[in-house]
């Protein structure tokens, strides 16, 4: 990896399932692109069904991607062997959303946090009850409860054991799939002050996919907004909450529930009927410009300010769009 070169770099990246009882296939990624520098957290958000965790999957390698590259420490994921993949697992690892189903039921923490340990063979058989008990205390742990099984931990305790095994083999890049997802809100900060801790700590560069935008307000750096597939927005994290250019990232900002009961009454009764916004497919969910935003393919990338860019037709370079209702 040159100086030049972030730690991830991904462009194109396309993800296509093939037809299935008479259906079209499905371009659940397209042509998505962005980097993470080391050390930074990107924000992958959208809703249920944008292709968010198939992205991150296909960037990890554990869905083919049918198109694009990516590139992890200057080496190219997607030409490389089964065998290759394997060898590039320690710098890249996942945490799953779901503590409950994540940790096998039959080993007990100590079981748990060596088998990857053993599997890439990163540190000598007699320094493996060690290691385990450094990735405990890691995550904020006792290691004197690496005898226990999952079923005697709490949820948030459970996660953080995840967050530890993704940990085991000192990766350079992390997969956070929906990390707090399945937790309540106060074990939800928690969580994440301890990935900004480990961050700091390792040097850890993060994909945080997540649909809660003010969790991912708290962790990343830049954020990426995607719909049907595609990432429709991207830039810094206080451009894109602050000063939001597409369409629909001001629908999901504006869909965050508001403490005051009157004023999200008064915006809703402002904001309704909505025109439709339509996507991949045919599926439809409001758009304040009234478009059919299928029609013509995807519409060009525009940088709009530093760091920030959009792919809408409404941002034609030196353009602004027509104004927004409750803005």
């Amino acid at each position: 990896m040159t100086n030049a070169e972030p730690l991830l770099r991904v462009r194109d990246l396309c993800v296509t399932f093939p037809a299935r009882r008479g259906r079209p296939p499905v371009r659940a990624v397209d042509q998505v692109s962005f980097d993470i520098e080391a050390g930074r957290t990107v924000g992958l958000v959208g809703e249920s069904g944008s292709g968010k965790t198939t992205a991150g999957r296909a960037i990890l390698q554990l869905q083919p991607a049918t198109g694009g590259s990516v590139r992890l420490l200057g080496r190219e994921l997607t030409a490389m062997s089964r065998a290759q993949v394997r060898g590039m697992r320690r710098h890249m690892q996942l945490v799953q959303q779901n503590p409950y189903s994540s940790l096998h039921p039959r080993m007990t923490i100590a079981q748990i946090l060596a088998e990857p340990l053993t599997v890439h063979r990163s540190v000598p058989s007699q320094r493996i009850a060690e290691r385990v008990a450094e990735l405990m205390t890691l995550v904020g742990m006792d290691p004197a409860v690496v005898p226990r099984y999952p079923h005697e931990f709490s949820g948030g305790q459970r996660q953080r054991i995840v967050i530890a095994r993704a940990l085991a083999v000192n990766p350079d890049f992390v997969v956070c799939d929906e990390p707090v997802s399945a937790v309540d809100v106060r074990t939800q900060a928690q969580i994440v002050d301890l990935l900004h801790d480990l961050q700091d700590k390792l040097r850890l560069s993060y994909l945080f996919i997540a649909h809660d935008l003010a969790v991912v307000r708290a962790v990343a750096h830049r954020v990426a907004v995607m719909y049907g597939g595609r990432i429709v927005e991207l830039g810094d994290a206080a451009r894109v909450y602050d000063s939001p250019v597409h369409p629909y990232t001001r629908n999901l900002l504006d869909a965050v529930p508001i403490p005051d009961p009157a004023r999200q009454r008064a915006k809703l009764a402002e904001s309704s009927p909505e025109p439709q916004f339509r996507g991949r497919d045919g599926e439809t969910g409001p758009c304040v410009f009234g478009e059919d935003h299928a029609a013509g393919g995807m519409p060009a990338w525009h940088e709009v300010g530093p760091g920030h860019g959009v792919s809408c037709r409404f941002w034609p370079p030196g353009v602004t769009p027509p104004a927004l209702k409750g803005h």
